[in-house]
């Protein structure tokens, strides 16, 4: 290996090392922090410290926890049941809503049940762990297994995995227009609007996720609709980019991108 390789190698490490710290002080700050009651109002509250306290995720787990795959529904028991970190150990999420009034679900404490979903393109499965507030406390009721096929989202899931593999299939699906929302880079303090062009996207597009995303369903999952917008939140560190798509003759396009 010649220097630029192994200096190429060491900075992959040290990143890799610095993440897998990054997420463990911050699992060890919740851990270390007794959830406050308030948490439970929230979903999104009570699934960070879900995801990060293994004494809270045993608790809150309803056993013998029903698992269904392929239509059969195995038990998991206590002692047989894995900590799930979802999403702690990368620097972001994601979540596909059909409009913004939907976006506010995620702050309306009146939700009482929600679904976190795996979306895993190379095997076309999607599994779904079910969550109800109960008595006031969110619990996991049920982990299910479906094919990709089978999920409302499936077809903007399928759009989605080749938009984000296919370069020349990502130009060809940007709509007439896309509005363009982001940071000014004269003014820290300021926001630019514009229009990219598929000439300027590429200067523009965000690196997205092409092997598994997730999915947050707030309250009763909802039919297909002809609109999507995907957002990519980044965990502790204010990052946010959120991409509007809409069917046109049957056709996904990406309208507008907020960066």
């Amino acid at each position: 290996m010649d220097v630029a390789a192994e200096g190429a190698a060491a900075d992959t490490v040290d990143s890799t090392v610095q993440d897998d710290l990054d997420a463990d002080t911050l699992e060890q700050l919740i851990t270390e922090t007794p959830m406050p009651q308030a948490a439970d109002e929230l979903f999104d509250d009570f699934l960070f410290n879900f995801a990060a306290n293994r004494n809270l995720q045993m608790e809150r787990v309803a056993y013998p926890l029903p698992t269904i795959r392929n239509g059969d529904t195995t038990f998991v028991d206590k002692g047989g049941w894995k900590m799930e970190r979802f999403f702690m150990r990368q620097d972001y999420y994601t979540v596909l809503f059909d409009n913004e009034r939907q976006m506010e679900l995620v702050r309306d404490t009146s939700v009482s049940q929600a679904t976190v979903e795996k979306v895993y393109f190379n095997t076309g499965a999607v599994i779904q762990y079910q969550f109800r507030r109960l008595n006031g406390a969110w619990m996991l009721l049920c982990v299910k297994t479906e094919p990709l096929q089978a999920n409302p989202n499936a077809s903007f899931l399928d759009f989605y995995h080749k938009f984000v593999t296919d370069s020349l299939f990502q130009a060809e699906s940007l709509g007439e227009t896309v509005r363009f929302v982001g940071p000014d880079p004269d003014d820290d303090f300021a926001q630019m609007e514009g229009i990219l062009t598929p000439d300027t996207w590429p200067a523009f597009a965000p690196e997205l996720p092409d092997r598994m995303i997730y999915n947050i369903v707030y309250g009763k999952p909802l039919a297909d609709s002809d609109q999507k917008i995907f957002v990519m939140r980044g965990i502790a560190n204010g990052m946010e980019v959120e991409m509007t798509f809409r069917r046109e003759e049957g056709q996904w396009k990406l309208v507008k991108l907020v960066n």
